[in-house]
């Protein structure tokens, strides 16, 4: 394992940190932002990048800049926007021509996805969302995915089924409509973290190797 740090350039005179991990013949690229809490070292980022090394796949992870600053409240949406875009150039530079996708866990899938709503992200051929935030926690809705329905690449849900920020069947309601252009691929029993019960009989860490496996597969047909 490789981890190449990568400063980011946000804004005129901001910047921010990332870091490149790539296996030795990489078959894609995906430009993966953190969630709202924790940054892109927390160990959920760092397991999702090393998962999909083990599968072939690059990553570029980064900071948004309330992160990199150490603040708790996220950007403002043209801000984390921003920094998706500056992400997304600096892991087209780095990729040297491999298919390249975008998304990330959370807040940073749902930037992703406003940011390629409002306009496409250069050389991307489609986001992962890893838990895609439909709602707040406990106050069922879909506002959040009005802006779904502007993006014309694939998009795949990997979604734990007893996730508390996207009610199954609302998220559902939601995919169903993209059509083609949208998989769901839910992962039983798994919450919003991909933790699951321990009546389950299984362990976090085979969880999270589905979701990859699954991902990097969906990566490998589009």
């Amino acid at each position: 394992m490789s981890l190449d740090p990568v400063s980011i350039i946000v804004a005129d005179g901001e910047s921010v940190s990332g870091l490149w991990q790539a296996p030795e013949r990489p078959k894609a690229c995906l430009v993966l932002a953190h969630g709202a809490g924790a940054g892109m070292n927390h160990r959920s980022m760092a397991a999702i990048a090393d998962g999909l090394e083990r599968l072939g796949v690059a990553t570029l992870r980064y900071q948004f800049p309330y992160m990199e600053k150490g603040g708790k409240r996220v950007d403002a949406p043209a801000v984390a926007h921003a920094a998706v875009r500056a992400a997304v150039t600096a892991a087209r530079e780095r990729a040297a021509g491999l298919p390249l996708f975008a998304g990330g866990k959370s807040f940073g899938g749902r930037m992703t996805s406003q940011a390629q709503a409002k306009s496409a992200l250069e050389g991307v051929r489609g986001l992962v969302f890893f838990g895609f935030p439909l709602h707040p926690a406990g106050k069922p809705s879909i506002e959040r995915a009005a802006h779904l329905s502007d993006i014309t690449i694939p998009v795949l849900f990997v979604q734990g089924t007893r996730d508390a920020l996207a009610d199954l069947a609302l998220l559902e309601g939601v995919v169903a409509p993209l059509a083609d252009r949208a998989t769901l691929q839910l992962i039983p029993e798994a919450d919003h973290s991909f933790h699951v019960p321990a009546k389950t009989g299984r362990k976090d860490a085979d969880v999270m190797n589905q979701a990859l496996a699954e991902a990097a597969a969906w990566m490998a047909a589009h």
